[in-house]
């Protein structure tokens, strides 16, 4: 009989400590990781899952009485393989019938080379059922709808090349809004002394900001261009506005080093940014009359004398608008330009031309004329981003909605609901349970005992 009540007590206790062991361990807890923890710290932060021992068995393969993977019918189609991982600029969607794949990486590591896959191909890319476009010696150029944007014809539009001064496009187009066009400005000695294509600026004269952006972009001063920067602040603050202006254009090949276009190490453009710049150029009411104007009277320390425009096509083809072209014994021959018939205007950029390329940039936009609105495009002009300052400024009268505050706060702050429970409280909770089963047992064994007394008596 002893032995009897003996084993059940024994039993009972070791079960009363074991659960008070269990008991006594605080609960796990899910840590959470604040928002932007750097990834040392959430790492510390995170649970730690404990690791297999050593001699754990490797997972095993489903069991033989698993059900077999189900097989498509015999007649069903081919499944569709999920593409993989396409090698940085590989053009996505079917290319247009006659058109050749990009074979370049796109504009600064886009996945798709901006204004369509099909601008990453270095060669000529035009469509099908049309005049073929005319050849050109150039390396690159793009020939584009200004109205509706549309890429009508390219080659190597995005291929990074000096892009000389046509450059100046993108200085004139950072400038007009910035520099009051009635402003006197006094060059420096540094401005004076540009070397490379001048307008003949003197440090002793002063001149009105709208005589050098004529000078600028009839001319192709550099010495303007560098007096111009001068006057928005330093050449440095020129250089950061036209990276910026050039970011806000999308034109994401071009890298600005020099407010006249003189080549640079690092300093490059693309047929297509140059496109886009002329394009955003010709909605400025301001760069359309410097680059149409043909002769202007520039300031002299005596009177003044005659200056005339560079850009031969001015003189010569129907329609012409004007923009900019450029030479470098580096760079050779670059062109933007725009032309007007009939209501609508065609875009021609080319880069890095060896020789006399005027006839052939007529030839250009004669093509262009004849393709739109029968071509199918092959690309897009893209449209500017919106001005960060008009997005930063609020309606009047609405109130800006702050996102929900985390439920977990970083460690240290204040925490939510979750996370207010102090360890000792959490320990508190299983002791407690724990004594109040000893006593318990205790009480029972103590009861098991006095009967066994009594029985005995």
């Amino acid at each position: 009989m002893r032995t009897n009540h003996l084993m059940p007590r024994t039993a009972l206790l070791t079960m009363a400590v074991l659960a008070t062991a269990a008991l006594a361990q605080p609960p796990a807890r899910a840590t959470a990781v604040p928002e932007g923890t750097p990834p040392a710290r959430a790492a510390a932060l995170a649970p730690q899952v404990p690791s297999p021992p050593p001699d754990a068995p490797l997972p095993t393969e489903p069991p033989s009485d698993a059900p077999p993977a189900v097989q498509p019918p015999p007649d069903a189609p081919p499944a569709v393989q999920p593409p993989s991982q396409a090698p940085t600029g590989a053009p996505s969607g079917d290319p247009l019938p006659g058109a050749q794949p990009a074979d370049r990486p796109p504009a600064r590591g886009a996945a798709v080379p901006i204004g369509g896959a099909l601008l990453g191909a270095r060669g000529i890319v035009a469509p099908e059922g049309i005049k073929a476009p005319p050849k050109t010696g150039a390396k690159a150029y793009v020939v584009a709808d200004a109205e509706t944007g549309q890429v009508l014809a390219a080659k190597d539009p995005h291929g990074h090349y000096l892009p000389a001064s046509t450059l100046k496009t993108l200085t004139a187009l950072t400038l007009i809004p910035k520099l009051d066009k009635d402003e006197k400005v006094r060059p420096s000695r540094n401005a004076a002394n540009q070397e490379g294509s001048a307008v003949g600026i003197s440090v002793k004269g002063t001149y009105r900001v709208e005589d050098l952006f004529r000078a600028l972009m009839m001319s192709s001063g550099n010495d303007a261009a560098m007096a111009l920067a001068e006057a928005n602040g330093s050449l440095a603050q020129t250089m950061k506005d036209m990276n910026a202006e050039a970011k806000r254009l999308q034109a994401l090949d071009t890298v600005a080093r020099t407010p006249s276009g003189l080549d640079l190490p690092g300093q490059r453009s693309s047929a297509y940014d140059l496109a886009l710049i002329a394009r955003a150029g010709l909605a400025n009411a301001d760069f359309r009359r410097y680059v149409s104007m043909k002769s202007a009277k520039f300031p002299a320390p005596k009177g003044y004398y005659e200056i005339s425009n560079h850009n031969k096509l001015l003189f010569r083809y129907k329609g012409m608008i004007g923009v900019k072209n450029g030479w470098t014994s580096k760079a050779m021959g670059s062109f933007v330009g725009a032309a007007k018939r009939d209501g609508h205007t065609i875009i021609v950029a080319i880069m890095r031309h060896d020789g006399y390329f005027w006839d052939e940039v007529a030839d250009l936009l004669d093509w262009g004329f004849a393709a739109r609105g029968r071509a199918t495009p092959v690309g897009q002009l893209v449209d500017p981003l919106p001005d960060p300052a008009v997005q930063a400024t609020a309606p009047v009268g609405k109130v800006q909605s702050s996102p929900p505050p985390a439920a977990v706060s970083a460690p240290g702050a204040g925490a939510g609901p979750a996370s207010t429970e102090h360890p000792a409280t959490r320990m508190a909770a299983p002791l407690v349970i724990g004594a109040a089963v000893l006593a318990g047992l205790a009480w029972l064994g103590y009861g098991m005992r006095r009967r066994r007394r009594a029985g005995s008596r």
